[in-house]
């Protein structure tokens, strides 16, 4: 691994040093730290809150970010969650917390920077850039520096609700390995976009799972659930948290083999057929779209067969905009009966469904 930590100074017994905004944080600790990363008008200074837990124990450092773009909240959730639970007092190594990355794009419900930029097209950064480049840069340099690992939480788009899946570089051994870990039924060997969070890491040697699931603006509580136990197992894969016995093992997730949007043909009202998750076969009816007045109505039909892994929300449709979300799969109906259970798995009011006592969303 050729990334910063090879180079990280550690402490007279061996073990990384964690410097954060100046913050030394040794282990046995935990500690929030409000990591500058502008100024606004008023001359406020604006920061990223940073939460570190290091256990008594060597062990990998993690990073769990989320918000890389503003409006996208169930990682907040999540990483909220994920610092409650109670497993979390026998953590061996360091796990770095953030949940807001986007600080300015949070406080607007924007997916962008003040300026429309999108953050995760903006990486490393530049410390004399941007606002955007300011925060990347920031972002690069005081937390991904110091990880081992990371985990970056991301949903759909406004309206437009994402399956839970999990996207990496399936290729390398060790990525695959976490990937399966997290739990997810369907996983997508991703490529990499030209300065994003993940390009970056893979250029500093950081193995990093992209976790999408549900929509912008909103907390889904089915998609929390999953992400948190998904994010505990891949702690568990990497011996920072005891294994757990008894549980039975998720079942290996499938890779998609690739994926396309279904479009509008025609403008006007939609009526949806067809859910996330389901099974589709090809020239399968996902939804109709009509005018007003009911005297015509086109048919949205599957290109191929495979799972739906995102789709709109909005019943209203121009030609040409996307709504269905196809991927390619090998073995269509096993995967849907993957998924089925693994909704079931987490679904608030199964006896499984979490780990701690936090009361579901609704």
């Amino acid at each position: 691994m050729k990334h910063e930590t090879e180079n990280r100074k550690r402490m007279s017994n061996g073990t990384p040093e964690i410097v954060i905004g100046g913050t030394s944080v040794p282990p046995a600790t935990r500690t929030t730290i409000d990591l500058p990363v502008a100024d606004l008008y008023t001359h406020a200074t604006l920061t990223m809150p940073v939460h570190v837990i290091r256990g008594r124990r060597p062990g990998p450092t993690v990073c769990v970010s989320a918000a890389i773009h503003g409006d996208e909240l169930n990682g907040v959730e999540i990483i909220r969650r994920l610092l409650r639970l109670p497993a979390m007092r026998n953590l061996a190594g360091t796990l770095i917390a953030v949940p807001i990355v986007n600080v300015h794009g949070f406080l607007r419900h924007s997916r962008y920077l003040p300026d429309r930029r999108d953050l995760n097209r903006c990486f490393p950064g530049s410390e004399h850039g941007s606002v955007a480049a300011r925060l990347a840069h920031v972002f690069v340099t005081e937390i991904l520096a110091q990880a081992d690992y990371a985990i970056d939480l991301h949903t759909g788009a406004v309206h437009r609700p994402n399956l839970p899946q999990i996207r990496a570089n399936l290729d390398d051994e060790q990525t695959r390995l976490l990937s399966e870990a997290f739990g997810c039924p369907l996983m997508v060997n991703a490529g990499l976009r030209e300065g994003s969070l993940r390009e970056y890491a893979a250029s500093q040697g950081v193995p990093m799972l992209l976790y999408e699931a549900g929509e912008a603006l909103r907390f889904d509580e089915f998609c929390i659930r999953a992400g948190v136990r998904g994010i505990t197992g891949v702690l568990r894969q990497l011996g920072m948290l005891a294994r757990r016995g008894r549980r039975k093992a998720p079942a290996t997730p499938v890779i998609a083999l690739d994926s396309n949007w279904v479009r509008a043909p025609e403008s006007g009202i939609l009526r949806s057929l067809v859910d996330l998750g389901a099974r589709v076969t090809k020239g399968q009816p996902l939804a109709l779209v009509a005018d007003p007045f009911g005297e015509q109505e086109v048919e949205v039909q599957a290109d191929h067969a495979g799972i739906v892994i995102g789709r709109s929300n909005l019943p209203l449709a121009h030609a040409g905009d996307a709504l269905y979300h196809v991927a390619r799969v090998q073995g269509a109906r096993a995967v849907a009966d993957r998924v089925e259970a693994f909704q079931s798995a987490h679904d608030p009011d199964a006896e499984t469904a979490g780990d701690t006592d936090e009361p579901p969303i609704v």
